[in-house]
């Protein structure tokens, strides 16, 4: 099975089904890694003698590179050859996990985590490119319609799999559960997968963009935690914060000049594709967000044990994919915006009933309902980011398009965490006092609501054509 564009009445290549279940076995660890410490944070905390700040990082960091480093990723995989890509980050993803595994202390964790990044910013657009090569027609929507169902069932699986681990054996379990998965799958690709084909021209690398794009969120990031403790206008705020800004400037005038930019000026100024950004970066920061507070709020305040915490967060993970497969149902009835602007007023709703959470309440009474409700209305926000955007750019755009929306995925889980981590930073601090919780969901209320008014505007309107998103 060789990869590039396949030759016209190409016959189907016999193992391109055992194919697809190993790289969707790859691409299921790379999706559950990013739930997959939310239910075992307080966990880790307590061991490694972390912080709120580091806490943060323990999510952000995976996510960050994952995000900054994913177009990259993909330029690398048409340069090199996506089966030697895949197989790169497969080595740096298992290796990194076991890293993670041993970690102990904060500093070592924190840089597995990225390490693990690097990794899945390699395989993730690897194994998508050998899909969409090695299908063809219905086939290939079939397998694309597998893949993005990947998203729901790693999030499901993520909440599950950390409760289970972290009661059991320990949290280290959640890196080192990924190991033998990396072998077998590395050890079983060569077989399935045939050798790349050789591609006599050089493909061009934006290595500057991807590095600025990365640093530039990583101290917008950086100085949105340090105000959980400085305050606002605190120097360690305000510097990383203006740094970060003037990195996004570097970075647009990069790629105004660089042969072959990572992200292109002219797709990024589409606005189907400033929609689909906009509409992937907040529901990813709301989703990840509230499963961060939640986590918390769970075991630091209501003393749940991690096996509790991720059993009550199944059925939200389950919220989100029924929310995604309504989506899929109803956008070529009714067109995106009006599933874009219901699904933020839903998680608007639903976080604001968060907002009235206590020490002492019914969980099942208090916080489940409005946990449900919002995590039934973040579902259809990525499905109508992928289809709107996809279903209205170019076809010789879709690709960097999807790649853009998919980037804006990872990042928006970075920014989500670090903005709740520091309104809620004085709640995290404390075993008994919800206050900080509360204002952190009431502004996680107010962002969705924020955000269905700016989808009335933005998002485009009527039915989109069929398109199959990428991604997850």
């Amino acid at each position: 099975m060789s990869h590039g564009h396949a030759a016209v009445g190409a016959p189907p290549h016999p193992r391109r089904w055992t194919a697809l279940v190993l790289l969707c076995l790859a691409q299921l660890m790379l999706i559950v890694d990013i739930t997959v410490v939310q239910v075992a944070l307080p966990s880790i905390g307590v061991e490694l003698a972390l912080g709120r700040e580091a806490l943060t990082w323990v999510v952000t960091a995976y996510t960050l590179v994952f995000g900054g480093l994913m177009v990259f990723g993909g330029r690398l995989a048409d340069a090199l050859g996506a089966r030697r890509v895949l197989l790169a980050g497969l080595a740096v993803f298992t290796a990194a996990s076991l890293a993670c595994g041993l970690a102990t202390s904060g500093a070592l964790l924190i840089v597995g985590r990225a390490a693990q990044g690097v990794g899945a910013a390699l395989m993730s657009p690897a194994a998508l490119s050998i899909i969409t090569t090695a299908f063809h027609g219905a086939e290939r929507n079939r397998a694309l319609g597998i893949w993005a169902a990947i998203g729901g069932t790693g999030a499901a699986l993520g909440v599950l799999v950390s409760g289970l681990l972290t009661a059991g054996p320990g949290w280290e379990w959640v890196f080192f559960v990924n190991v033998p998965i990396g072998i077998l799958v590395a050890a079983t690709v060569p077989g399935v997968i045939g050798a790349d084909r050789v591609r006599e021209e050089r493909q061009r690398l934006d290595v500057p963009g991807a590095l600025v794009v990365t640093l530039a969120t990583g101290l917008l990031i950086y100085g949105l935690v340090n105000a959980g403790d400085g305050g606002w206008g605190a120097v360690a705020t305000l510097v990383p914060l203006a740094a970060a800004v003037a990195g996004y400037v570097v970075f647009v005038l990069v790629e105004s000049r660089v042969a072959a930019p990572l992200m292109r000026p002219e797709t990024m100024a589409r606005r189907p594709v400033v929609s689909g950004t906009f509409l992937m970066l907040v529901a990813t920061g709301l989703l990840l967000g509230l499963f961060f507070l939640t986590s918390l709020y769970f075991q630091q305040i209501r003393g749940f044990s991690a096996l509790k915490t991720g059993l009550i967060f199944l059925p939200v993970a389950i919220a989100i994919t029924i929310g995604a497969q309504l989506a899929a149902h109803l956008i070529g009835k009714v067109g995106g915006r009006p599933i874009a602007v219901a699904s933020f007023l839903l998680t608007a709703a639903g976080a604001v009933l968060l907002s009235g959470i206590s020490a002492d309440g019914n969980v099942y009474t208090e916080v489940l309902p409005g946990f449900l409700l919002a995590a039934l209305g973040i579902g259809p926000a990525f499905v109508t980011a992928t289809t709107t955007t996809l279903a209205n750019v170019p076809h010789d755009e879709a690709g960097v398009a999807s790649g853009v929306v998919n980037t804006f995925h990872e990042l928006g889980g970075s920014i989500g965490v670090a903005v709740v981590s520091t309104v809620a930073a004085a709640g995290i601090a404390s075993t008994s006092d919800t206050t900080g919780f509360a204002d952190a969901y009431l502004v996680c209320g107010i962002a969705a609501a924020v955000a269905a008014l700016v989808a009335v505007a933005l998002v485009p309107g009527g039915r989109p054509r069929a398109v199959t998103g990428h991604g997850h």
